[in-house]
């Protein structure tokens, strides 16, 4: 289903006129029914529309009306039912359907073979789990484990899960204001790079971001027993890391014993134009996890790989999950990957994502509603504003244009209060892309009719 925009409440404005426009009963029937039957949560349920089909790059409605999807809750890296991997998930039932655990299967051991081999430097060790909330847990356990300490370092504003220790290290208050009493104990925060003062006042992005990362150093320094800094390498917000950020921050862990963790569950696979994010930072962290899109759009799954030295909780269970080796997930995520690196779909997401922030650059002298543009390979954004000089934000401005491009058959989210974020398959076809950014121009510029 297509999901509300963040922050949108279910009686704005811009929901109840697109609710209007689309009276048929077979939706509105199906909706009805959706928000009986599901307990309530923002950004889920309620839901805007109905899904019945989703093919490639596009998903449709009950009443038949069709939407590029450039959001897909960033599973879709391959599209939606690739051929490729549908065959290979039913042939994997009909071989194997299930490994109960404490028995090992050929295919599970061959993506954890291939995990390594395309995770950089000696990340190594794996461990799958499924969802990527999960996968952020074991690391989080790892760490402890490996240090023997309990204090973590995560950043205001971002999101690794919604499990209770992931909720914990994130920063988005979606995910922990409804959390009566304390959270998990020793979870500390920093501000962001691109945080909201340095992204509206000053000294300015790159040397507040450096400052940010003086803020973890000082930070690892003050508490002495911090066990990892857990980071989304790249902020799916989005935001690109200023030049130095991550060395730096790398540099502070390094020199207290601290470990680096990142979540490369939205990011990873190729999203960026790199098959991890960091890679693009020049850094190695000593764990990444990711997930989303290793289930090629089909199936939950997720990962953590770690460095060879921290594979040290043999004694015990860090993990220990029903499906932790479930041949059917493990051939989707196999599958996928090499559909992404035989596909060249990191080379791609590169080269169409350069193309669309190019494409849509002149949008800041044009709208004097587009206060910034940015992002990395296909995960890029539109920051709309009220007023340019200061920034300000523009909620129900960018919600309008969100439905305008609804209707006009684009499908994404909103984050961070105002920033169009448009992260299409890795698969889509240039025309396809130019017809979805033509949509996002003409509904920016609408918004000054």
């Amino acid at each position: 289903m297509i999901t509300h925009t963040e922050g949108e409440s279910n009686t704005s404005e811009a929901r109840q006129a697109w609710a209007a426009r689309h009276p048929d009963g077979a939706t509105r029937d199906l909706l009805a029914r959706d928000s009986n039957a599901f307990m309530h949560q923002s950004l889920s349920s309620p839901c805007v529309s109905t899904i019945a089909k989703a093919e490639g790059i596009w998903i449709e409605d009950t009443a038949g009306r069709r939407y590029m999807d450039f959001h897909g809750n960033s599973v879709h890296h391959i599209g939606y039912g690739h051929p490729r991997l549908v065959a290979a998930i039913k042939a994997q039932l009909d071989a194997l359907s299930f490994a109960p655990r404490r028995f090992t299967n050929e295919v599970s051991v061959e993506l954890a073979e291939a995990l390594a081999e395309i995770a950089p430097g000696d990340l190594g060790k794996v461990l799958f789990t499924t969802g990527g909330s999960d996968a952020n847990e074991v690391a989080l356990k790892i760490a402890r484990a490996a240090t023997g300490r309990f204090k973590t370092l995560s950043f205001w504003d971002a999101f690794h899960g919604a499990g209770f220790g992931a909720a914990s290290v994130g920063g988005e208050a979606t995910f922990r204001s409804h959390i009566a009493g304390p959270l998990l104990p020793g979870a500390e925060h920093v501000a962001p790079f691109n945080c909201y003062h340095c992204a509206y006042g000053h000294p300015g992005p790159e040397a507040c971001g450096l400052a940010c990362a003086k803020m973890v150093d000082y930070v690892l320094d003050r508490e002495g027993d911090v066990a990892a800094v857990i980071a989304e390498p790249m902020r799916a917000v989005p935001v690109v890391p200023p030049p130095g950020f991550w060395k730096a921050v790398q540099a502070a862990c390094k020199r207290r014993g601290t470990l680096l963790i990142m979540d490369e569950i939205p990011t990873g696979l190729g999203k960026t134009g790199r098959m991890f994010a960091f890679e693009h930072d020049e850094v190695i962290p000593d764990i990444v996890t990711m997930g989303k899109a290793l289930g090629g759009g089909i199936l939950p799954i997720a990962a953590v790989v770690a460095r060879p030295h921290l594979d040290v909780c043999g004694d015990f269970a860090i993990g220990h999950y029903t499906h932790e080796k479930n041949p059917v997930t493990a051939r989707a995520a196999l599958t996928t990957i090499a559909i992404i690196r035989e596909e060249g779909l990191v080379e791609r997401s590169a080269e169409l994502g350069a193309y669309a922030l190019d494409r849509l650059a002149p949008l800041l002298t044009k709208s004097a509603f587009v206060g910034d543009i940015r992002g990395r390979g296909l995960m890029f954004g539109v920051e709309i504003v009220e007023d340019k000089a200061g920034r300000i934000q523009a909620p129900d401005r960018a919600e309008r244009i969100y439905y305008r491009c609804l209707e006009a058959g684009l499908s994404f989210k909103i984050s961070a209060g105002s920033v169009l974020t448009l992260s299409p398959p890795l698969t889509i076809e240039k025309d396809d892309l130019d017809r979805a950014l033509g949509i996002v121009e003409a509904a920016i510029l609408a918004e000054a009719g």
